[in-house]
Parts: structure tokens; sequence; C-alpha cells
């Protein structure tokens, strides 16, 4: 399997921009820059100074220190073009977020890779993070779409070995349309597996990496919860809750996460469960969506 090939000297750009992004408002000298980029000062200075030419880095000439130019705003609304469930979505991820003390991220598939698009709570989530959206990862993104989507997602050559028990997902989909959100489990595997696979390209991984995962990740149905699986006084370990919106032709949009990663009772589950497809609702009808009649 091809590997895609990578550009150092992009890679390079891309880091600093990263380095501006996470700490907005703040300005940094070139040497500061050189060290923690682990950059030459040429580099960096080369770097800098044609960033500053395009305006996404501007150059303060009294203290000689850079910050994230006016032309990083421009890009920055461009690309949130097609993107506008996801900024009504973050007020309302931050009022679950406050009621529930817990992290609250919404996400969507785009140009073929999982994309993380907002963040709410105290968890580190690295927007702009992206997954390979192929199984085992990205059930969700297609729970509550069109049957299609569905089938596509299953037939798509897996991330990494799995085994999927084809009718056991069908039974996920049936249950999580029927009460509107669904539930993962808490197991260190599923942990493991996305640090292990964010912004990774399946074809990157070389083949003895793809098989350790396969064997970290036995089965898919091991990290979903059905209905009859949660007791509503037992307490269940569970990973997140995760519910969809929808846009203008019925087609599921982004999805929503409530973080939990503990142990609660199956009782307790609905009721975040509830409350997190009831935002997801709300940013659904806020953003000119429709929820079909199947889901």
């Amino acid at each position: 399997m091809a590997v895609a090939r990578r550009s150092p000297p992009t890679e390079r750009v891309v880091r600093l921009l990263d380095y501006f992004a996470a700490r907005p408002g703040q300005r940094f000298g070139l040497s500061a820059l050189a060290r923690e980029l682990d950059l030459s000062k040429p580099t960096c200075l080369g770097i800098l100074t044609e960033l500053t030419a395009g305006g996404y880095v501007v150059r303060d000439p009294r203290t000689t220190t850079y910050r994230l130019g006016p032309a990083m705003i421009a890009a920055g609304r461009a690309a949130g073009e097609g993107f506008g469930a996801s900024e009504i979505a973050r007020t309302h991820l931050e009022e679950l977020s406050a009621r529930y003390e817990a992290t609250c991220t919404a996400s969507a598939v785009v140009d073929g890779r999982i994309l993380m698009l907002q963040s709410a709570g105290p968890g580190k989530v690295r927007l702009g993070e992206t997954y390979p959206f192929a199984p085992p990862v990205g059930l969700m993104y297609v729970l509550w779409d069109a049957d299609s989507a569905f089938d596509a997602w299953l037939a798509t050559p897996p991330a990494v070995p799995v085994r999927l028990d084809e009718a056991y997902l069908r039974r996920v989909v049936a249950e999580c349309r029927e009460h509107g959100y669904l539930v993962e489990s808490l197991t260190s595997a599923g942990r493991r597996l996305y640090t292990l696979m964010a912004g990774v390209a399946a074809g990157d991984l070389p083949p003895e990496v793809r098989g350790l995962v396969g064997e970290l990740v036995s089965s898919l149905g091991e990290r979903v919860y059905l209905g009859a699986d949660l007791e509503p006084r037992k307490k269940h370990a569970v990973s997140l809750l995760a519910a969809p919106t929808f846009d203008a032709a019925g087609r599921q949009e982004l999805v929503l996460t409530l973080s939990v990663g503990e142990p609660i009772t199956g009782a307790e589950i609905a009721r975040r469960g509830a409350a997190l497809a009831a935002v997801a609702d709300a940013v659904t009808a806020e953003a000119g969506g429709v929820r079909p009649a199947r889901a």
C-alpha cells in the first residue's frame, strides 16, 4: 500500500501556525519560536518572513515579536463556511458542559475524515484533529444517516484489521435511532485506539502496527451498549454519549458528544442521553435542519 508523501518544509509552517493558534493573543520572539519548534533561526526567520508578507503573521517592530495576523481571520471565516451548525452548537455545548462538568464536542465527516470542530469543558481536545473515517472508527457518523451511508461505511476497507459483526451493528443502528443517542463503553482499548489513530491516515501505518491495533480492538460490539445492557440501578462504565444533528435535507450533519469517563447508573445514562439529544435537536432546529422520520 502506498504511503502518502510528506513535505518537511510545509510541515514546519504548519507547526508554527499551530503553535500560534494554541496560544491566542500571545507574542513570541524569533529565538523563542526557533527553540520551542526545534528549528534553526534562519529557517524559522524565513517562514516568519513569508507569513508576515502574506498577512498571516504580524511583526511588532518595537519588540521584534510576532503574533497571528489579519489574514488568518479571513482564512478562518472561509473555513467556517459550511460549518454554521457547529458555531450554533458551541453555545449549547458550553451550557451542557457546565451542567455536567464534562467535556462536550462537535465533529463531522469532512473530505472523508472525521474532523473535530468544537469543544467545551475541561478536557484537552485539539480542534482540527482528524481521524480516519473507516471501520472500526466512525460508526456514530452514520448511525442516524440514510441506510446507504451506513452500508457505504461498512464496505469501506478497515483502517485496521477488525472483526465486523454486521447483524449486531444493524441492531445498534436500530436502537440508536429509537433512543436518539449512542452510549459508548469505557475501555482502555477504545481510548488507546483513538490516540493511535489521531491525525493518521490508514495508509501511513506500517503493516505490523496495523496488526497490533487490530488486536487491540477486536470488535466494535465491545464498545457500544444496547438498551438491554443498561439496568437502571446498576452502574455501567461509560466513555461518552453521542447524538446527531441534521441538515436541511435531513442528512446527518454533526455528532455531538458528552463525555462521562466513569461508571454511572442506567437511569443516569438515560437522563444525560435525553439531555444531549435535546441539545442536538435544538442545534438542528436553529441551523434550519430537519430531523428525518427514520431517526
